[in-house]
């Protein structure tokens, strides 16, 4: 649901009205191609999933004809900027199953913060043992099928670089409390049991978290100070950050996932349990 306010204050005072509020709500649909036949095209099928025109007339992939008219004028323009779209259409991997977000955690969740924990180790030669991650960062679901550059792109649309954060463990510990007394975000690396808003244990590595031990832990710089009210970065010894955008380092893990033969899938690690009020651990 999104409000809108309309305000047009020159003319409606010379209307004598006042301003008003529209609600606007909208739903995602499927392209059902009834008319045309037309489905969502890669960048290698337009024709064959679009159709194409020719002169006034439109000839859709179902066989049937539009001469002139709203339905030929927008199928040519839609195919005419199809060239422009190539790149982000390319299919660039497959994923096995629909994955959803779900809160607290979920297999995409986790598939995004074991990748973001890799790769912040890799490229910037710290051993990682934590991941965190907003929730909001991830933008839409895993399709099931054909995954395509748009997807990912869309799915990581932020500028966010890769950092690297060394942290004593009661600061880490801070961070998670401030989680379970308000809403978890994405983590990795460390098993979290919580109950009536608060951590009642954290292991690393099955080791309880050592309020003293220092934790590499890899973020996103727009964590660091104050990203959706969460400061990574306070009290840190060691803050690096890494060139490059997140969608920079989820589009060749993808890449190289289809280049070994390898599918999108994961499962739900269980990094984070909330009991219930009468729930014991």
């Amino acid at each position: 649901m999104k409000r809108l306010l309309l305000l047009f204050a020159p003319l409606a005072f010379c209307l004598g009205v006042s301003a008003q509020t529209v609600d606007i709500t909208w739903e995602k649909q499927a392209v059902a191609g009834l008319r045309t036949g037309v489905v969502a095209s890669n960048a290698s099928n337009v024709e064959e999933a679009m159709g194409y025109v020719k002169g006034k007339t439109y000839y859709a992939p179902n066989g049937r004809k539009f001469k002139g008219g709203a339905t030929r004028d927008v199928a040519d323009l839609l195919i005419k900027a199809q060239p422009a779209m190539a790149k982000v259409k390319q299919v660039i991997g497959y994923s096995t199953e629909f994955m959803d977000r779900v809160y607290p955690e979920c297999p995409l969740y986790d598939w995004f913060i074991d990748e973001l924990m890799r790769a912040t180790a890799d490229s910037l030669d710290r051993k990682v043992d934590i991941g965190i991650a907003n929730r909001g960062g991830v933008r839409i679901e895993m399709p099931q099928g054909e995954v395509f550059y748009d997807d990912i792109m869309s799915m990581f649309p932020f500028k966010n670089n890769l950092c690297y954060v060394a942290l004593k463990g009661k600061d880490v510990r801070v961070i998670l409390d401030q989680m379970a007394a308000s809403s978890f975000q994405i983590i990795g690396g460390i098993k979290v049991v919580a109950q009536n808003g608060k951590i009642i244990s954290a292991t690393v590595n099955g080791e309880p978290l050592d309020d003293e031990k220092v934790y590499g832990v890899a973020t996103l710089n727009f964590l660091l100070d104050g990203g959706d009210g969460y400061y990574v970065a306070k009290n840190a010894l060691e803050v690096l950050q890494s060139n490059g955008w997140l969608y920079d380092t989820m589009i060749p893990y993808v890449q190289s996932l289809t280049a070994a033969g390898k599918p999108i899938e994961y499962e739900n690690q269980h990094w984070i349990t909330i009991l219930g009020e009468g729930d014991k651990k």
